[in-house]
């Protein structure tokens, strides 16, 4: 009995797209929604954009005959009904639009095929359960609701209410990653083929395999087989600025990009229809504008979303909201909306070094219900030609009156053919048909809504081109014959279809520098030329070979790194899969240096650390180093990564059950994946009431774990250092991380092999998913400006001071980059490269560890 008059609802916020598949595309459908609550009955309208419902539990009829259900809303959805009380038999009943672009009005059940289910029997002393999934765009007006009726004709739906619902499960008193409980149908079940049936062949490169994305999975060559092939030499490079002074959150002026080869196409090609910032580099491509909002830190910025008046207000008349809030809440929203943009700019802004302020959230009740009655626009209409419409159909009869015709024409056919008359058994006894008759609050009810298309040229919409009122104008006369007069000819466009035009190669990549670009977030990894790569492998083969008596032969260059020096010299990392003795297949990953004579060089204008080295990608050695000396393939002194070294992920949490759990998930998976044991999660809990962390941590499968609990507010910065400071190994690799973090594979050799104690710290870039997107269909931007994710050995990082826990406290935002000022500032490098499939998850910040929620 305490489960009777409600429903569960599930939400799922801030995701983008109008369609069901859209939903199931959400990391956390259908078990981690961020709100489970209830709802009394089956109409909801919250009046907010961009989420997804899931709403279940049992239908419980009240009489026993065959029903009809149909379902409408804004935008797409779709109704489940099992047979009976197990939700794996539930089946689609009925549903509204498959592309997120159909929408119907409140109450208005019949206005596509799909919306009216097949007549079901159901029987009163029985329990169906049923399934209600619902999404909604930052577009119109939200609502979704559910009808029935008897199956009688003229009946009309009327919306399900608490009378005749029931809750699936209590959940109130449960964890939020207490999931066990949660039914998986058909509809929401991750196996379900629906996921797979309705998965968009994505356009992004990044998908496509690539050898170094299952690399480290090759055996390695024996260390001794690689000591001493090279001649050692010193390595001390122009760029690197120890004891420079350096202004506050400037040290990412001195970050430079390094050279990939073969090509990992880490270019967003598919996203430059948005972003064309690739282009503009190039003289022939440069447009007018100032192109500011590429400017000013396009990897930090949140667009703003535009709304049209007409489209919010589609349907707002319709909607009659149940008084479940008071007045305040509604008044203002826009205004509040428009605050809550610009908190959200702010949060990845960090202009003039200020902190990020925490934001107001607008107070969403998800539990909003509305009265709605049935709603049939066919009773506006007359049989008049109306010229003013032409997307509605044909007139449409009602059903009561057909029945009463057909009924009488089939009695007066049986008494003149001798057959019995039988009393029509689908009317209801003493029903009457219904008149079209049309009061004046009907005619003007949805007045509204409509906004019918005018033909005339002094009634077209207002900011239409000239061109399309002109071919208005043509289209109109084509077919008119006014006064009698003949239709004119109009003269045509000449198309030459034979013309052609000459072109040359372009290289784009020729004009781009290895300054850290922070104008454009859609571009790739450098790349790096091939004879350059050809000719120093074929050196360091040809060493190799000389030490071991030429077993090696190499069978695939997987993967070549160059951070130039124009200088000195560049550095290279050689990523080799090597054949041995004809047999074994074998794995070499070695740096190397190109050194160049030493001399006067360190007066070359090259050797400025103080701006970056602009013109051709790869300029050769300057004419005076040519002249006084020869270019040595050797090995760098202090400059071997290890393949052993242990990395730590240090992740301060609070709260987020759902991403907890995610990340959990994804680092056990990392694991299984992989089976290297050199990696320990270390979360640092800062109160966590929603979920218990540690024992998530312990049911996992992971190689090791440390669980931290800390009070208070939630610090960022705090949290880290006291991740860093329980371990107590200095020669470890401590990865500075997120949680919303999704991580290729071959996240733990990258990070090795890209860390060197006292030379080298790692910060490689995320891309930055949009709303909507998940890996598999990765839309989204480089994050070129963030340095959060970041991995250095714990040695150096003490040395420079660990964060700054003194500022930073529990509002952040700049940590990283004063982080990467005193990196810089000690001598180390910091190595920045794009990293395939290194996702940061869009993810909603309502609930967030600063967040205050509106009144």
């Amino acid at each position: 009995p305490q489960y009777k008059g409600k429903a569960n609802l599930h939400v799922f916020e801030d995701w983008c797209g109008g369609a069901v598949r859209h939903l199931r595309k959400n990391l956390h459908f259908p078990l981690f929604p961020p709100t489970r609550t209830t709802v009394k009955k089956l109409a909801v309208s919250p009046r907010w954009k961009n989420y997804g419902l899931r709403i279940f539990g049992y239908i419980h009829p009240f009489k026993d005959g065959d029903f009809q259900f149909s379902v409408a809303s804004d935008d797409n959805s779709e109704f489940w009904l099992s047979s009976d009380d197990s939700p794996s038999n539930s089946r689609l009943a009925a549903s509204v639009g498959k592309l997120g672009t159909e929408w119907t009005a409140p109450g208005e059940f019949t206005k596509f095929s799909s919306q009216v289910s097949k007549p079901l029997r159901l029987m009163s002393s029985r329990r169906y359960y049923f399934e209600l999934l619902h999404k909604q765009d930052d577009r119109g007006s939200d609502h979704v609701e559910v009808g029935w009726r008897v199956f009688l004709p003229s009946l009309k739906f009327e919306v399900i209410d608490s009378s005749y619902i029931s809750l699936y499960t209590d959940e109130s008193s449960l964890k939020m990653n207490h999931v066990e409980h949660i039914p998986q149908t058909l509809a929401s079940h991750r196996g379900s083929y629906l996921w797979e049936a309705q998965r968009d062949e994505h356009g992004a490169d990044m998908l496509k395999s690539d050898p170094r994305d299952t690399f480290f999975l090759t055996p390695a060559i024996e260390a001794s087989r690689v000591e001493n092939v090279l001649v050692p030499c010193a390595y001390s490079p122009t760029y690197v600025v120890k004891d420079f002074p350096i202004a506050r959150y400037q040290g990412l002026q001195f970050v430079y990009l390094s050279f990939v080869y073969p090509n990992d196409f880490t270019r967003l090609t598919h996203m430059e229809t948005e972003n064309k910032c690739f282009y503009r580099e190039s003289p022939l491509y440069l447009e007018k504008d100032t192109h500011e909002d590429t400017t000013r830190a396009p990897g930090r910025t949140v667009a703003t979303t535009n709304y049209s008046s007409s489209e919010a207000t589609r349907v707002t008349s319709f909607l009659k909201m149940s008084e479940t809030t008071t007045s305040q809440q509604e008044e203002g929203k826009g205004q509040e909306e428009e605050e809550e943009e610009e908190e959200e700019v702010s949060d990845y802004s960090y202009e003039a070094g200020e902190l990020q302020q925490s934001w107001l959230e607008d107070s969403i009740n998800w539990q909003r219900t509305f009265s709605v009655s049935s709603v049939d626009f066919e009773l506006l209409r007359s049989d008049w030609n109306d010229l003013r419409c032409n997307v509605s159909g044909n007139l449409q009869l009602s059903e009561g009156e057909v029945v009463d015709v057909v009924a009488q024409y089939m009695e007066k056919l049986n008494e003149k053919n001798g057959g019995d008359t039988h009393e029509d058994t689908t009317r209801a006894p003493g029903r009457t048909v219904a008149t079209t008759n049309y009061s004046s609050s009907e005619a003007t009810r949805v007045t509204s809504f409509l906004k019918m298309s005018e033909t005339t040229t002094s009634q077209q919409e207002e900011g239409k081109g000239q061109e399309e009122e002109e071919e208005e104008e043509e289209e109109v006369s084509d077919y008119s014959y006014e006064a009698g007069e003949l239709q004119q000819s109009w003269l045509e466009d000449s198309i030459n279809w034979q013309r052609t035009f000459s072109v040359s190669s372009v290289d784009f990549e020729l004009l781009r520098s290895d300054w850290n670009d922070l104008r454009c977030n859609v571009s790739g990894n450098l790349q790096l030329s091939e004879g350059e790569v050809v000719d120093v492998v074929a050196q360091y083969m040809e060493k190799l070979n000389e030490k071991n008596g030429g077993i090696y032969t190499l069978l695939r260059i997987i993967n070549v790194e160059k951070r130039r020096d124009t200088a000195r010299g560049n550095r290279y990392l050689l990523e080799l899969e090597l054949a041995e003795r004809g047999r074994r297949t074998v794995r070499l990953s070695q740096y190397v240096y190109v050194l160049l004579h030493q001399g006067k060089q360190d007066d070359s204008a090259e050797a400025n650390p103080e701006g970056p080295a602009l013109g051709a990608t790869e300029p050769q050695p300057s004419t005076w180093s040519l002249l006084y000396g020869k270019s040595v393939l050797c090995q760098p002194l202090q400059l071997s990564w290890r393949q052993d070294v242990m990395v730590h992920f240090v992740v301060p949490v609070k709260n987020q059950a759902r991403w907890v759990q995610q990340f959990i998930s994804d680092m056990a998976h990392l694991y299984e994946a992989t089976k290297d044991a050199n990696f320990n999660v270390i979360l640092v809990d800062f109160d966590s009431d929603d979920m218990d962390v540690e024992k998530a941590l312990r049911d996992a499968r992971l190689p090791r774990y440390q669980y931290l609990q800390r009070t208070g507010n939630f610090e960022r910065s705090a949290g880290l250092q006291a991740g860093v400071d329980a371990v107590e190994d200095g020669h470890s690799i401590m990865f500075l991380c997120d949680l919303h973090i999704h991580f290729p594979n071959n996240i733990l050799d990258s990070i090795q092999n890209h860390c060197v104690e006292g030379k080298l710290a790692y910060a490689p870039i995320v891309m930055r998913l949009g709303c909507g997107s998940s890996p598999r269909e990765p839309n989204g931007y480089w994050e070129v400006n963030g340095f959060g994710l970041f991995g250095i050995y714990k040695s150096d990082f003490d040395r420079v001071g660990g964060m700054n826990t003194e500022e930073f406290r529990d509002r952040w935002g700049g940590e990283d980059w004063e982080l990467l000022d005193r990196v810089l500032q000690s001598g180390l490098e910091v190595e920045r490269l794009r990293l395939r499939n290194f996702y940061h998850y869009y993810h909603s910040k309502r609930g967030m560890w600063n967040a205050r929620s509106k009144k």
